[in-house]
């Protein structure tokens, strides 16, 4: 790897693992599978219950009508409500359910084991070099969040 290609090959790299763990904490989920968009959606909500449709597609990058459809998706199968905010009453409002939040903690505590028993298959000096990576990520995400707030 060289500094000319090290964008592309870090990109490839976390789009990969990133995938790799949602296919496989899906698989070891009992429930019928949420796709990607409703695990992001369920997280954010959980995070910020009482926000807004709009808020919601602006935080995920996404289309209102696209999140529109989501929700409304997740308030069938029982992880979300929806109830008019009191301050606009054109307006939703999105709140978990206690199923939503028993979910997504099943899903983060698998995902926090699968992670850890992939670490630990790796050597110290792997898993020192991810450790010390995290923090660069974490600047790299708000960087990438911070632009996109400006487009």
């Amino acid at each position: 790897m060289d500094q000319e290609t090290f964008p592309e090959e870090l990109a490839d790299a976390l789009v990969g693992v990133q995938r790799l763990i949602r296919r496989r904490v899906r698989a070891e989920m009992p429930l019928p599978p949420l796709r990607g968009a409703e695990v992001e959606l369920l997280g954010l909500v959980a995070a910020r219950p009482g926000i807004g449709i709009s808020d919601a597609a602006r935080e995920l990058y996404l289309a209102s009508n696209s999140v529109s459809t989501l929700v409304n998706q997740l308030v069938r199968q029982g992880y979300l409500v929806r109830e008019t905010d009191p301050a606009d009453r054109r307006a939703a409002r999105l709140l978990p359910t206690p199923a939503a939040e028993a979910r997504l903690g099943a899903w983060r505590r698998r995902r926090a084991d699968l992670v850890r028993r992939q670490l630990a298959l790796l050597d110290e000096a792997d898993r020192a070099a991810l450790y010390a990576a995290v923090p660069a990520l974490r600047k790299l995400a708000a960087t990438l969040r911070e632009e996109a707030d400006q487009s």
